[in-house]
């Protein structure tokens, strides 16, 4: 029986969440980003190199 309160919160809450719009601060966002790319370059060599070295174990060419 004590659902109904539960889940008139939990309605509450989603109902705030998708009618509420911040404040975005678009230069963080673009750090943030930007952080990211310049991160992420030297990882997606690293998985192109452990790529070519799962083909090769495939293959059965070790």
């Amino acid at each position: 029986m004590g659902r109904g309160r539960a889940k008139a919160k939990q309605t509450k809450v989603a109902r705030e969440l998708k009618y509420f719009s911040p404040d975005t601060d678009l230069s963080a966002l673009e750090r943030e980003l930007h952080t990211q790319t310049t991160r992420g370059d030297s990882a997606d060599e690293r998985d192109w190199e452990n790529e070519d070295d799962y083909g090769q174990w495939t293959s059965g060419s070790r």
